[in-house]
């Protein structure tokens, strides 16, 4: 559901090192998950991961999809009590509840009632006024429903809908990256729709993997904001700038975040996060609970613990762009 900010800098070439083996550079790209990836991993020979590749994008498709009417999670939304979910699932499920209440419900995989009805997701768009909000919060609350030992989901109003948009392209690059290591591949970089996980180094360029951000000002026009060195992290972000729809009688701008504590589109000062974890999906989750917050409320969790860094864009009391980052960040700022 949420639009990443994200520009790459990599530029590889076969290289062949005096002092060493050959280095290939294998890459794959493609189209999966209703966005696009690009895949870069080196290694002492050449290799062609695609069928395995595939497969990672399909299983999770199958788990987690809403666009696919017979995934697990469509089926659960429609209202099936019995489906076993599969590891996947699980895995996904539980690191939302965590994050859930980290967050103090400021992530919620229950908020897709309402992404429906904002018109940014599958379901029917609505037209929306507070009492109907009110309404549909009725269906919001990720402490409403329990995944058993069974391994089935129980929901305490069977018209709650799961929604795992916000965490499932950093999972599934997770699994990518699980793939990469069970090959004995030491170096690479992922990315899916934005989102990347690094691992090792760029040793055809002898250095580490750069990332560059966009500026979230610069709207439809890319500009990198900064770069910054990547490696054994996962890095995510999430902005406003591009992902938004306009009432075409009205004119108002509506973007997709979503606080689902007041059901309304969240037009905040923050403009962009980007956050590092040290998995995609803890990162993926995070970046889409601190665009729902207050800015304050960011921050505030942000230097309360260790396990992430983080860098954000906002706007000032006088609407003039500034930065927060976390200490940590800054230290991997590169030009």
């Amino acid at each position: 559901m949420k639009y990443t900010y994200f520009s790459l800098i990599a530029l590889l070439f076969f290289s062949c090192s005096p002092n060493g083996p050959e280095i290939f550079k294998n890459q794959n790209a493609g189209s999966a998950l209703g966005t696009s990836y690009s895949l870069t991993y080196l290694s002492d020979k050449q290799l062609d991961l695609q069928k395995e590749i595939d497969s990672v994008f399909d299983t999770v498709n199958r788990s987690l999809s809403t666009y696919i009417p017979n995934s697990d999670i469509s089926k659960i939304n429609r209202g099936d009590s019995t489906l076993v979910v599969d590891a996947m699932f699980r895995d996904v499920f539980e690191l939302s509840k965590e994050i859930y209440e980290k967050t103090e419900g400021y992530f919620d995989p229950t908020v897709g009632v309402l992404v429906d009805a904002w018109g940014f997701g599958p379901g029917e768009q609505m037209e929306l006024d507070s009492v109907r909000i009110d309404s549909l919060l009725n269906f919001v609350g990720f402490d409403k429903v329990t995944l058993t030992d069974e391994n089935t989901i129980v929901k305490s109003n069977p018209d709650i809908h799961l929604d795992f948009n916000a965490i499932a392209k950093g999972y599934t690059i997770d699994r990518l990256a699980r793939l990469m290591d069970q090959k004995n591949i030491q170096d690479y970089l992922l990315e899916v729709g934005g989102e990347v996980v690094a691992k090792g180094l760029n040793k055809i360029k002898e250095k580490q993997w750069v990332v560059g951000i966009d500026d979230p000002q610069m709207g439809d026009t890319r500009k990198l904001k900064i770069l910054i060195n990547l490696k054994d992290r996962a890095l995510a972000s999430s902005g406003n700038y591009r992902k938004f729809r306009t009432d075409p009688i009205t004119g108002k701008k509506y973007v997709h975040t979503i606080d689902p504590k007041t059901g309304f589109t969240k037009n905040a000062n923050t403009l962009g996060v980007t956050t590092l974890a040290n998995t995609c999906a803890k990162a993926d989750a995070y970046a889409t609970a601190f665009m729902a917050m207050d800015l304050d409320e960011a921050i505030k969790l942000l230097t309360s613990q260790r396990e992430l860094e983080a860098y954000i864009v906002y706007l000032d009391e006088k609407g003039e762009p500034q930065e927060f980052m976390t200490e940590g960040f800054k230290q991997l700022i590169t030009e």
